[in-house]
């Protein structure tokens, strides 16, 4: 059970082996790491694998002040989003820290959602990221496309009467295509279990909710010179596809890759085309 450590908060991560340079999965605000599984099925063997857990997200330290946790929420998400939260900096130390743990000199890091702005952050103040693959995501700042408002209230909502799984349910609707979700029911509830097993706690999401919201790195994209994919949904109703347009823009000589109908969770839904693209850009730079 690896773990790293910084600023006294463990970090767990998976490691596992394989030929070529290692593929590190950076996970989405709040998501564990059942979110790469279909990614880490894809390239598994053929390169090896690090998957950490974000700071405050399954078997990771939380590292908040300890009495914040226990207030009540209309005390406690007002100070974790202006005051006490994460930083995408920090996450990315986090991360540096991790990889350092692990003895790992060259990575390709992927990273989707918040997962795609820490590793943005990653590739521009440390030196192990050989490639960069960026899934529906932003470079934040006043340039980019806010994450529409009626999503917003979706997914930062408790449904009056509803359970854990009903509430987890009706957040993460706005991440799926609704014909997704209706063709794959069994799927849907085994993906409920593993984020009630995995997933950040409310504290832990607001704190890494906070360091979304601050996130900015669009005056600093030309600092990124590596090999660059951005893939995106075109029907992502969380991170609008201009976000991914916006950022291919930017970062000199990146391959952009839309996927039609994609929604923001659209390396779960479009697994196999998702897999495909990942594993010819990792081939054409190992």
């Amino acid at each position: 059970m690896p773990r790293a450590s910084r600023d006294g908060v463990s970090i767990y991560y998976e490691r596992d082996d394989g030929d070529g340079t290692p593929v590190v999965f950076v996970q989405g605000l709040g998501y564990g790491r059942w979110m790469w599984r279909w990614q880490r099925e894809a390239v598994a063997g053929e390169y090896g694998v690090i998957a950490p857990d974000n700071r405050g997200t399954g078997r990771s330290d939380a590292g908040l002040p300890p009495l914040l946790p226990r207030l009540p929420g209309k005390l406690r998400t007002p100070l974790l989003l202006k005051l006490a939260g994460y930083s995408i900096g920090g996450l990315a130390a986090d991360l540096e820290a991790v990889l350092d743990d692990a003895g790992i000199y060259d990575a390709h890091v992927v990273g989707a959602s918040m997962g795609g702005m820490i590793a943005q952050r990653y590739a521009l103040e440390y030196s192990r990221t050989k490639t960069l693959t960026l899934c529906c995501t932003s470079h934040g700042g006043p340039d980019a496309v806010p994450v529409p408002e009626e999503t917003q209230e979706q997914i930062f909502d408790v449904p009056s009467g509803a359970n854990e799984r009903e509430t987890l349910r009706h957040r993460m609707r706005p991440a799926f295509n609704d014909r997704f979700t209706n063709r794959n029911p069994h799927l849907m509830d085994r993906i409920i279990e593993w984020r009630l097993e995995q997933d950040a706690n409310d504290p832990a999401r607001e704190a890494q909710t906070a360091a979304v919201l601050n996130f900015d790195v669009s005056d600093r994209l030309d600092g990124i010179r590596i090999p660059t994919l951005v893939c995106h949904g075109t029907n992502d109703r969380v991170v609008p596809v201009a976000n991914g347009e916006l950022l291919a823009e930017k970062i000199a000589g990146a391959r952009l890759e839309l996927v039609e109908g994609g929604s923001h969770c659209f390396f779960i839904e479009d697994a196999d085309r998702v897999n495909e693209t990942l594993l010819s850009f990792l081939a054409e730079h190992e």
